[in-house]
């Protein structure tokens, strides 16, 4: 997934979620934050960000803070777009078809009990929910999901073990925004709860897959299979 009308800035504040100040070109800007997580490890004063011009020059907030630089590492902290980039992947990805086969239907965001999972697979015959999460925290080169509690993601995990005892195969794809890690492992310290369901659910037949990004200004590709550990 490319980018395009990339702009380097430099981190002032974040004043509530949706926002954030930031130096472009010494002038300061308001823009929005593609990420409503806490990202605190990741957006330092003085970090360097990389943002996206919008083409409509009359929006109020006229960039998109999209990646941030951390240490020798750019991590995207976009969002919305790790859905895209397994779309991508299962389209196109060896590694992909070694997993799925080949798909024959693929569709966003199904819904099934009351949940509505991020995709939806089918292949010869088999019929597979995936439910994705996009990666953003690192400490000493492990990665961990969430960054914050979360009840929504708890309520997946357990409508994933629904779907498996209906027949479905079902699925979490980690996404890890960023390239060169060590290993994924929940949160324990942000929401046990989160880690439990999860561990929970991979001991019911829910597959747990964790792939990192190659990460640059202006583009992020998924990358390798990341080694789990719960």
């Amino acid at each position: 997934m490319k980018y395009k009308n990339i702009v380097e800035g430099k981190f002032i504040s974040r004043p509530n979620r949706f926002i954030a100040h930031v130096e472009i070109e010494g002038m300061e800007h308001v823009v929005h934050v593609k990420n409503t997580g806490r990202c605190r490890e990741l957006l330092q004063p003085g970090a360097t960000v990389y943002l996206e011009k919008s083409d409509n020059p009359t929006r109020k907030t006229l960039y998109d803070l999209v990646s941030v630089k951390k240490g020798q590492r750019i991590v995207n902290m976009d969002s919305q777009l790790p859905n895209g980039l397994v779309e991508e992947w299962l389209r196109e990805n060896d590694d992909a078809r070694e997993i799925f086969g080949d798909i024959s239907y693929l569709k966003r965001e199904k819904t099934y009990g009351k949940s509505r999972f991020d995709l939806y697979v089918e292949s010869d015959n088999r019929k597979i929910f995936i439910e994705v999460k996009g990666v953003t925290l690192e400490n000493d080169n492990v990665v961990s999901f969430p960054d914050a509690p979360t009840e929504r993601g708890i309520k997946h995990l357990n409508e994933l073990v629904c779907a498996l005892e209906d027949g479905y195969e079902t699925y979490v794809f980690f996404v890890v925004q960023m390239e060169g890690v060590d290993y994924f492992t929940p949160a324990w310290d942000k929401h046990k709860e989160f880690g439990d369901a999860l561990v929970n659910a991979y001991k019911k037949g829910v597959k747990v897959l964790a792939y990192d990004c190659k990460v640059s200004e202006d583009e992020v590709r998924i990358n390798q299979s990341v080694k789990v550990k719960l």
